[in-house]
């Protein structure tokens, strides 16, 4: 089918384009952008008047909750609300139940994905089997399989010996080892940031030094081993500078930054609400102010929903006993619209930050317009405002601490492929 969007203004952080333009379609492909290719007749055309027009999405973190979990969210209700979101590509961690750490299991999601054709899911490999962080489990099969990295999830790995034979494997074979940093024993039991609200609050502390403490022994070990290491969800300042000295030394490193964390801090716990209990902790003022400075210099290299459905029950207790998680795949692109009109951020710049960064992570071929490329548009309108309202979420996760604040830019369009999947 041959596709026009006309009229929109066309946004690719990768090609630096941002002007009106038309885009063609063509056999699933990004034809021509500017003027038709010759002998284009559109079998549709989309006005895009008024609108943004850009790649799809890509989220490096959106837990869809199978296999395993299907009480909290299907794939069903997650890829919907993917694309309801504009995200067309997205990287989903191992911490199902069973956990990624065999073949068949990453090809039964990936065949289950293709089937639902409304977005493209990259799993992440288990690092270690039944991610017990034990035994190594077989990279080159799941590498096979479609995983694109190995990981952890929020799972700790406290056998740095195990964890430094994880990195030497990947690096001899070019794999992609990601972590999120946290000490098991010195958050143990903690749910909220170590400050003043959780003292208030009486909620056990997680300090900050639990973050830098394993960011330090992972970048330790990726010094020594040359992986290629990926830092999940940094959420404090100290952590944002010991990055980018690693950055700034030469160190393989790339991390990425939850949209939460962008935006909300400890205060916004206010009295006790379960939505804002995060993995991590949502942090002081000066952290959040720090993790929008290293997004800024480029430190962060990308931000993500960090999407984590919960069923309802699990929410309804109090804070300290509430199951952490939040959904986010449908608030990602107008929070970072958010954040890149509060800090005065081009949109060029901050709509890098989901297209070509998270995909350049992931070592996909997604995220950009250019000639040839899979035709995986957002379509947005930046001017249409709307509030969070739980209900009106596609996500099966109505969990969210953003419930009842005020929106601005809509997804319209969403295109897979060079089909429509979404249309609002």
């Amino acid at each position: 089918m041959n596709i026009l969007i006309k009229n929109g203004r066309v946004i690719d952080p990768k090609n630096k384009l941002d002007a009106q333009q038309d885009v063609f379609i063509s056999a699933r492909r990004i034809a021509a952008i500017g003027k038709a290719p010759e002998g284009f007749v559109a079998d549709q055309v989309i006005d895009a008047s008024g609108l943004i027009v850009m790649p799809g999405l890509t989220d490096v973190a959106a837990r869809l909750r199978e296999p395993g979990y299907e009480y909290r969210a299907t794939l069903e209700s997650e890829m919907t609300a993917a694309v309801a979101g504009g995200v067309t590509s997205l990287s989903c961690p191992p911490d199902t139940d069973p956990p990624l750490d065999e073949p068949g299991l990453v090809e039964m999601l990936k065949h289950r994905a293709r089937n639902l054709n409304q977005c493209r899911v990259f799993p992440q490999g288990a690092l270690t089997y039944g991610l017990k962080g034990a035994e190594l489990t077989e990279m080159i099969e799941l590498t096979e399989a479609g995983c694109k990295a190995f990981s952890q999830a929020d799972v700790p790995l406290t056998d740095t010996r195990v964890l430094m034979r994880a990195m030497q494997y990947a690096a001899t074979f070019g794999y992609r080892v990601w972590l999120r940093p946290q000490d098991s024993f010195l958050a143990k039991n903690g749910v909220a940031h170590d400050g003043e609200v959780a003292t208030r609050l009486g909620l056990p502390p997680i300090p900050v030094v639990a973050e830098t403490v394993a960011l330090s022994t992972a970048l330790q070990l990726a010094r020594e081993t040359g992986v290629t290491l990926h830092i999940c969800r940094v959420s404090s300042g100290a952590g944002v500078e010991m990055i980018r000295a690693a950055k700034r030394e030469g160190l393989k490193v790339t991390c990425d930054v939850s949209m939460n964390h962008v935006h909300l801090t400890e205060m916004d716990i206010g009295y006790f609400d379960s939505n804002c209990h995060l993995v991590p902790p949502l942090r002081s003022l000066r952290d959040r102010d720090a993790l929008r400075a290293g997004l800024r210099d480029g430190t962060i290299d990308a931000i993500c929903s960090n999407h984590s459905p919960v069923d309802e029950d699990a929410k309804q207790m109090p804070f300290a006993e509430a199951e952490d998680g939040a959904t986010g795949l449908e608030l990602l692109l107008p929070l970072v619209l958010k954040w890149a009109e509060q800090d005065k951020i081009p949109l060029l710049d901050a709509l890098a930050r989901i297209t070509i960064n998270p995909a350049q992570l992931l070592g996909v071929k997604m995220g950009h317009l250019s000639i040839g490329a899979h035709a995986d548009l957002c379509v947005f309108d930046p001017k249409a405002a709307w509030k969070v309202e739980p209900a009106a979420l596609k996500s099966q996760g109505k969990n969210t601490p953003f419930n009842g604040y005020e929106m601005q830019g809509r997804v319209r369009y969403t295109l897979l492929d060079g089909q429509l999947v979404f249309q609002q």
